[in-house]
């Protein structure tokens, strides 16, 4: 996700073509989750685009198609598999993790096919696997059949943080409509590898977004020491801020550590004129 109605010619400067996009979203964060691959495996040269537009540390969490993870539920997945990998080869070390989001039916029983799955991805690809299911976070031997599973595999656990955003009752329709579709998962902290993946999903109120981002800042830190590198993406229902927010807790962070890189220096938006 780079592109969102909301920042355009406030954040970006617009009308932009597709080719220019994502530079100059990559002037404002340095890592994106590839949302847009679940939908439909992109063409070869679109990706490759990609990676003519941003740095050859540009990290992409790119997700699975749809067909593999939720309509094949990770079965008889060879051919769509090796057509989503050939497309974003271009990437190259830009394909920072395959971003495996299991639908909330895919329960502990399905373990074993998961594990099948992973098995099978070549080495030269990190996964990272977002479950849904409630006995992953409230039944101990479930959480650790999957815990064991993804270090066999060298896979992470990526946790998706709503409990600020389901803390209190929705005040906006971006709000409401987030309330129904975003799943209220218990929060999990732990990292599995030396390549955590966050998701924080806040509120459209910037200062309960950032309240709620406190503990995340102080496990980055931790992390951060610990020499892991991890990637942290921060959500708003209506994510109009989302690219400001970002830089906000990545200051935050490197206020505990000041040896941290800085975030690239956005691309200068220039004012419209009528010539």
């Amino acid at each position: 996700m780079w592109t969102h109605k909301a920042w355009q010619e406030r954040l970006f400067a617009h009308p932009l073509p597709a080719e220019e996009r994502l530079r100059h979203y990559a002037g404002w964060c340095d890592a994106v989750e590839g949302n847009t691959t679940f939908y439909a495996i992109p063409a070869r040269d679109t990706v490759a685009s990609w990676a003519r537009q941003t740095d050859a540390d540009f990290r992409f969490v790119v997700k699975l198609p749809k067909i593999v993870t939720h309509e094949r539920r990770l079965t008889d997945v060879a051919e769509p598999m090796r057509a989503f990998l050939d497309a974003i080869e271009p990437l190259g070390p830009r394909a920072h993790a395959l971003w495996v989001q299991l639908p909330q039916s895919f329960a502990p029983t399905d373990l074993p096919t998961l594990a099948r799955f992973l098995r099978r991805i070549p080495t030269t690809y990190r996964c990272a696997v977002e479950v849904r299911h409630h006995e992953f976070f409230t039944d101990p031997h479930a959480v650790g059949r999957l815990e064991s599973m993804l270090a066999e595999t060298d896979a992470e656990w990526v946790p998706f943080d709503t409990t600020a955003f389901f803390a209190s009752p929705p005040t906006s329709d971006a709000e409401r409509d987030a309330w129904i579709k975003k799943p209220r998962t218990p929060l999990r902290t732990e990292a599995l590898t030396d390549q955590p993946i966050v998701r924080y999903l806040g509120r459209d109120d910037p200062d309960r977004t950032v309240e709620g981002w406190q503990r995340w800042v102080e496990i980055t830190v931790g992390w951060l020491r610990e020499g892991r590198s991890p990637t942290v993406f921060i959500h708003t229902p209506d994510n109009a801020e989302a690219p400001t927010l970002a830089r906000r807790f990545h200051d935050e962070v490197r206020a505990h550590l000041p040896e941290l890189a800085p975030l690239p220096r956005p691309i200068a938006v220039e004012p419209t004129t009528l010539f």
